[in-house]
């Protein structure tokens, strides 16, 4: 006879088996495929179109602006309509990006290109969260660690071979290639959905709650008010600044009053736990992204490496960040390794203080592996909390503020970075990156060990288990 943890494992493999994850991976990567092949692309584009890297720099924001604006309306259309419907929408969107990218009739035109794969990537995490809490939900069990850590882990080793793999593409057929590639991989994502993703529960037209057009409006203002602010942050610009706290205000109580609203102030403002694993999430990336972007620049400009030479510097960071989310998954002894992700990212940070250019390169490995630590804790981790601490009606709207808070992260990083550097970047640039990271890292430190909900997470095992 079987015994109640082989039954629990038998019973997990069916209901999270490779039908349900791969669907659920294929949608999820078409975001950070979009985010790192490009990075490789920017110089040829450039050239094509005649423009300089203050114009093509638009190919990596439009992305990440549509992102972080629609992360979170994604979201509340997966809790309103169903994961798989949204995730069918989404994967027909980067199709058609894919081909519009193709067609070139301008830099602007695939700055608008960008903008529409921004908008159909957003359902690929909102809908994998959604699906994996309902089904665990329906069945009375446990989503394993397993899966959580494969979500994780298909974005990081995306964002470990993209640039590597846009190289490749461009040069077997040119920069277009980069928008081509979504044509297979939406193509994928969208037969697999229809195949495996559970059918959305059908719901009477007159049962259905109506949405909250304007409150997704002014939110979406306010958050591209913000991010335009604080891309180019400058006392001219501040009319940005101020229109944002306006929208934010009259969003605030527009919001408040609504019987159901875009975002459910009320459940956040009483859901400390989630608000802190938000704040977690964007002061790691906010690390994360500033050393992707900026102690690459610095090993290029000052360090004198060449682009293949700064990226092999950095496989080992890769490499441990990998291993790092694989072994990350467990909700047990969450919070010690939360304690552990804020503690890597804030020795890095420091470590960056004894960095120059004689520094002899088994150093600079090393300190890359620090923050390749960091790196892969946050993702599994913060997810694990998310999923705990996230109510299940509203599991999608969470997911996509969730990402939304990564996505301001790297847009602050990016403007940290600029004012940090200046035109170059130099040694004593980087040392002043190095002190706002300390801070930031401090205060990540900080929110993590005194925050009492982490302790609890172990103690109920009824939203995620291990696997037996």
């Amino acid at each position: 006879m079987k015994t109640t943890a082989a039954r629990t494992a038998t019973g997990n493999r069916s209901l999270f088996g490779p039908r349900v994850v791969l669907p659920l991976v294929a949608g999820a990567v078409l975001n950070p495929v979009n985010s790192t092949l490009i990075a490789v692309a920017l110089v040829p584009i450039g050239r094509t179109f005649g423009a300089g890297p203050e114009r093509t720099a638009w190919l990596i924001t439009s992305l990440y602006l549509a992102t972080a604006v629609g992360q979170p309306v994604v979201g509340l259309l997966v809790d309103r309509f169903g994961a798989r419907r949204v995730l069918l929408g989404g994967a027909l969107l980067v199709l058609v990006a894919g081909i519009g990218g193709l067609l070139a009739f301008s830099l602007d035109w695939l700055i608008g290109v960008r903008v529409v794969l921004g908008l159909g990537t957003c359902a690929g995490f909102p809908a994998a969260m959604a699906v994996l809490r309902a089904r665990a939900d329906a069945a009375g069990e446990g989503v394993p660690s397993r899966v959580l850590s494969v979500l994780a882990m298909s974005a990081q080793t995306i964002m470990v071979i993209g640039p590597a793999l846009g190289g490749a593409l461009i040069g077997l057929a040119g920069w277009p290639a980069i928008f081509a590639v979504n044509i297979p991989l939406a193509t994928a994502s969208l037969v697999l959905a229809l195949l495996w993703v559970p059918r959305d529960e059908v719901r009477p037209a007159a049962g259905r709650e109506p949405v909250d057009v304007l409150g997704i409006a002014l939110f979406s203002a306010a958050l591209l008010a913000l991010l335009l602010f604080v891309m180019e942050p400058a006392v001219p610009r501040l009319y940005l600044l101020g229109a944002a706290v306006l929208l934010a205000a009259v969003f605030a109580r527009v919001e408040w009053r609504s019987r159901k609203p875009f975002v459910d102030l009320r459940m956040l403002t009483a859901n400390g736990p989630l608000l802190r694993t938000y704040l977690r999430q964007a002061l790691a990336f906010l690390i994360v992204y500033a050393i992707m972007f900026g102690y690459v620049q610095w090993l290029e400009s000052a360090r004198g490496l060449s682009e293949s030479s700064a990226g092999a510097l950095l496989l080992p960071m890769s490499a441990v960040a990998l291993l790092a989310a694989g072994a990350s998954g467990r909700p047990q002894g969450l919070r010690g390794r939360l304690i552990t992700n804020s503690l890597a990212l804030l020795t890095g940070s420091a470590l960056l203080l004894f960095l120059d250019t004689k520094t002899w390169l088994p150093v600079l490995v090393g300190v890359a592996a620090v923050f390749g630590l960091g790196q892969g804790l946050t993702s599994v981790t913060n997810q694990t909390a998310l999923y705990q601490q996230a109510p299940a009606e509203a599991i999608g709207t969470a997911s996509g503020l969730f990402r939304t808070a990564q996505y301001l992260a790297a847009t602050g990083a990016s403007t940290l970075i600029a004012l940090c550097f200046g035109g170059r970047a130099t040694s004593a640039g980087l040392h002043h990156l190095a002190w706002a990271l300390a801070g930031a890292g401090l205060l990540l430190l900080t929110v993590t060990v005194f925050d009492r909900a982490l302790r609890k997470i172990r103690t109920r095992p009824e939203r995620i288990k291990d696997e037996q």
